[in-house]
């Protein structure tokens, strides 16, 4: 009995051990599993882990275009209170916001305007770096412009924009949203010394390409990065209550006419290259400078109203490079002035001779 008992404890200590080593074996086997697992990427993140290539173009791409250094900023909001004429100022920002609702064509002031607003084009209400803000305003006019060939003030200036860039009609220079959009301006660029223009100002200057800008290839960027919000037909999004526009309209009969400022593929591949899409700024940008002047030549190539421009540039000699209507002081073709390249016109303009 003593010899069966002492047979039983030590086959229940072989199956103990026995089992005790099929745990550690199983332990050990699972750990290996984990690490292996961490170590490999799963199929997912193989596709989606950037080469090294692509990361160091990724990290090219969002290099800022200009230094943030003595960058001009608005003044601060919170100390208009401290304005004599505080109501007026905030009426002029309210009317660049919301223009369309006050002054479209279902507009509760006047109707004289395409629907879109001044912040379409001028963003932030005119305050945000390189989107074609009113930074250098109040500081450079009254001026002599070139397209015009007469001195021009800030009121001229402002219905420039609505008979361009709004396809609409001129204010009267006397009533109070002029005065208010001027007062506005004119606060916004009261700490710039007058004939200076402060870094950031205005459009950004992209540099010029060796080739002709692309429509075929800006249709291709056009579809991949703006219709989202511009819609595949180019006519935008309106705002809830169509008062005007979330995204505004960049061709069709609702959009700038050809006599507008972004109609020169230089002022709109700049306006792109620091502000498009959503999200891009100066400091990110997100597109190319090859996509900038390329989805700029999509775009002015589509259908717009059109103004009469017969007395714009009245010395021709004064006409950018990119302003696409004849007649020339040079002998490059209408297509070139629109398209580029703008190299060779350039060197023309400054060596005529050669």
């Amino acid at each position: 009995m003593k010899d069966a008992y002492q047979l039983i404890v030590k086959v229940s200590a072989l199956v103990v051990g026995l089992l005790v080593s099929i745990a550690l074996l199983v332990l050990i086997l699972i750990a290996s599993l984990v690490v292996s697992f961490q170590d490999a990427p799963s199929p997912i993140s193989a596709q989606m882990a950037p080469s090294a290539e692509k990361a160091t173009s990724v990290a090219n791409t969002y290099r800022g275009v200009i230094p943030n250094e003595g960058l001009w900023r608005a003044p601060d909001w919170a100390t208009l209170e401290n304005e004599p004429n505080a109501s007026l100022i905030a009426y002029g920002r309210e009317l660049i916001v919301n223009t369309s609702e006050h002054l479209g064509p279902n507009g509760k002031v006047l109707k004289i305007s395409n629907g879109m607003d001044c912040q379409n084009c001028h963003l932030d209400a005119g305050t945000a770096p390189l989107g074609n803000n009113y930074g250098a305003v109040f500081s450079t006019y009254p001026k002599l412009r070139g397209r015009s060939g007469q001195m021009e003030d800030i009121p001229k200036r402002i219905n420039d924009c609505f008979e361009r860039s709004l396809n609409g009609q001129p204010l009267d220079e006397k009533s109070n949203e002029m005065l208010a959009m001027v007062a506005y301006m004119q606060w916004l660029g009261k700490d710039v010394p007058k004939g200076e223009i402060p870094h950031g100002s205005g459009i950004y200057e992209v540099p010029l390409l060796e080739r002709a800008a692309d429509p075929v290839g800006g249709q291709v960027v056009y579809a991949q990065l703006c219709q989202s919000c511009h819609m595949e037909d180019g006519k935008g999004m309106m705002k809830p209550d169509q008062t005007g526009y979330v995204y505004p309209p960049l061709w069709g009969a609702q959009s700038y006419n050809n006599g507008a400022g972004l109609y020169r593929m230089s002022r709109f591949a700049g306006y792109v290259k620091t502000n498009m899409p959503l999200g891009a700024t100066f400091e990110r940008p997100m597109l190319t400078d090859e996509q900038a002047w390329d989805v700029a030549a999509y775009v002015n190539s589509m259908t717009r109203p059109e103004k009469d421009l017969s007395r714009d540039w009245p010395d021709i000699s004064k006409k950018p490079v990119d302003h696409p209507f004849g007649p020339f002081s040079d002998e490059f073709s209408a297509e070139q002035h629109k398209f580029g390249p703008f190299k060779p016109i350039i060197a023309f303009r400054e060596n005529p001779t050669k």
